[in-house]
């Protein structure tokens, strides 16, 4: 029994890619390539920074600001003319992005078996208090945890030893879920047991720890658990 569970919010709790229909009806015909753009690039930002500094004292911005950046360049990369309104609609629409539907069952349930429950984020608590509230998600966690307190992005050892930091316990004894692949090769290497959620039946890849677990969804978290 894991004394915590602990998530990845955006692409894990949140669908970061339920921003298409707004991005279609602003750009048709672009939607989705700017939404797969816009996320590649923001989580390249997040990189590049951590890699560049890694005491967090220089370089750093909060993901907020990196999201913002991200979409500028990718409508620049896909000459889409992004003009003041677009993107305060399209940032509008990523503070309050739609959670999983599965997602309060599963969190209900875990809490109802007495494990705690955090979010460790790349966000920063402004932009994951908002999301999780919009989705009725922040009464289900225990905590929420932003790596803006290291100032280092995820996949660093700083950030992941946040959950150990906060919850007091081992890193064998937190569960970590995420459906990004590289977040669960950065979570196992800090000796995480892990958990990849595969939405989409990819393959895991090829270098780093394979993931504790897999499943389809959220739900599929519960089925770890002892009976």
């Amino acid at each position: 029994m894991p004394k915590l569970i602990a998530f990845d919010a955006y692409g894990t709790l949140l669908d970061v890619y339920s921003m298409g229909v707004l991005a279609e009806n602003l750009f048709p015909g672009h939607g989705q390539s700017l939404t797969v753009l816009w996320r590649d690039r923001q989580i390249e930002y997040t990189r590049l920074i951590t890699m560049s500094d890694p005491t967090g004292s220089t370089h750093y911005q909060s993901f907020w600001d990196l999201t913002i950046a991200a979409l500028r360049f990718s409508c620049k990369r896909l000459a889409l003319p992004l003009n003041q309104d677009q993107e305060v609609q399209l940032m509008e629409q990523y503070a309050k992005l739609s959670a999983f539907p599965e997602c309060q069952s599963t969190l209900r349930q875990i809490k109802q078996a007495g494990i705690a429950t955090a979010v460790l984020s790349n966000g920063n608590q402004a932009m994951l208090s908002r999301a999780l509230q919009a989705n009725q998600l922040d009464t289900l966690l225990d905590k929420v945890i932003s790596v803006d307190e290291v100032r280092q992005f995820k996949v660093s050892p700083a950030s992941y030893g946040l959950l150990a930091s906060h919850f007091a316990c081992a890193p064998k004894d937190i569960l970590f879920v995420s459906s990004n692949a590289w977040d669960v090769i950065g979570a196992g290497w800090f000796g995480l047991t892990t958990f990849w959620v595969n939405r989409q039946n990819l393959p895991f890849e090829e270098i780093g720890p394979k993931p504790t677990y897999t499943g389809a969804n959220l739900n599929d978290v519960l089925a770890t658990l002892p009976a």
